[in-house]
């Protein structure tokens, strides 16, 4: 049977353990939660104005244009609705386009608010900003903060005939931490669009 001295010597060893495990691990800081480092290119664009399309305009030379052939599972109302994709951000602007006329500006452009504001239940804040470009294309721009599926839509139109509007969307999980140099990147090529966009009378 071991005696109060084997007893004694064995508690010390046992504490010495202890002390060092917790001395090693005090001075332990957990390192704040970190992302991706994105290498964004130059803001460089291309013309878009093919022939028959209501509308031209200057998009990024990273990006790709293809026409939309689904909405909600049913074909858009008219072949101008296209999609412009950005493989490098697994990113889309949803392009869509409407003649005033069967439908009307005022319910054209309440039904972009409803769009925009259905957002709502998990964005933090929506902000809708009125533009004119150096063209004379007028329209309104939307922020959307939060965990949004989407955080910057825009419309503009003429009143009379063209309704445009456009949607970013990400291929993956919003995360407003992880999204948001990606969002003011691409809100540069939306501002771009927009500013260089031209109604055309002819299709």
């Amino acid at each position: 049977m071991p005696n109060t001295k084997s007893y004694f010597l064995i508690s010390c060893f046992l504490f010495l353990i202890s002390y060092s495990f917790v001395s090693c691990n005090s001075t332990f800081t957990p390192k704040p939660q970190g992302y991706f480092k994105i290498d964004f290119p130059q803001h460089q664009y291309q013309m878009f104005n093919k022939q028959g399309y209501p509308y031209s305009f200057e998009y990024p030379v990273y990006a790709n244009i293809v026409q939309d052939t689904s909405f909600f599972e049913s074909r858009p109302e008219n072949p101008y609705w296209i999609n412009i994709d950005f493989p490098q951000f697994n990113a889309r602007i949803y392009i869509s386009y409407k003649e005033i006329g069967a439908n009307t500006f005022d319910k054209l452009k309440d039904d972009a608010y409803k769009m925009t504001f259905k957002h709502s239940y998990k964005a933090t804040s929506i902000e809708d900003s009125a533009l004119k470009t150096p063209l004379g294309v007028t329209g309104i721009f939307f922020n959307v903060g939060g965990n949004a599926a989407t955080a910057k839509q825009f419309f503009v139109s003429d009143s009379v005939k063209h309704f445009l509007r456009g949607a970013l969307y990400f291929d993956t999980a919003p995360n407003a931490d992880s999204l948001g140099i990606v969002n003011q990147f691409l809100q540069t090529d939306m501002m771009h669009l927009i500013n260089t966009l031209q109604w055309k009378s002819e299709k």
